[in-house]
């Protein structure tokens, strides 16, 4: 004889809580190792000036690393936005239009450092 405690439930819900908050850890720790080697190139020896910024950035090691930082930057500004809008606005036109000003905005953001980068 089978005994059910408690009432069956479905569960059910977009699901992705944990994968936003690994691509938030994921992205904030990226983020941060290319912080730490942006500090360690600028404290080299040397007098700080427009050539050793440019000097920095002028390695392709150095501008696929920043290519993939911007892009996550991106990506975790978008997952924390997006969160924000989907928890304070109630009325799901606003939160769409909000959402698509969001996306909008991250993907000029994006294109104009990138454009920089590749400028340098």
């Amino acid at each position: 004889m089978a005994v059910n405690y408690g009432s069956k439930r479905i569960v059910s819900g977009a699901h992705y809580g944990l994968r936003d908050w690994l691509v938030q850890r994921a992205t904030a720790g990226l983020m941060a190792l290319f912080t730490l080697v942006v500090i360690v190139q600028v404290l080299m020896p040397g007098p700080m000036g427009y050539d050793k910024w440019a000097g920095i950035f002028s390695a392709q090691w150095m501008k696929v690393l920043t290519f993939t930082v911007i892009i996550a930057l991106a990506w975790h500004a978008w997952v924390g936005t997006r969160d924000i809008w989907m928890d304070y606005v109630k009325s799901a036109g606003l939160r769409l239009v909000m959402q698509v000003a969001t996306i909008v905005w991250l993907v000029g953001c994006a294109g104009w450092a990138v454009q920089v980068l590749w400028r340098l």
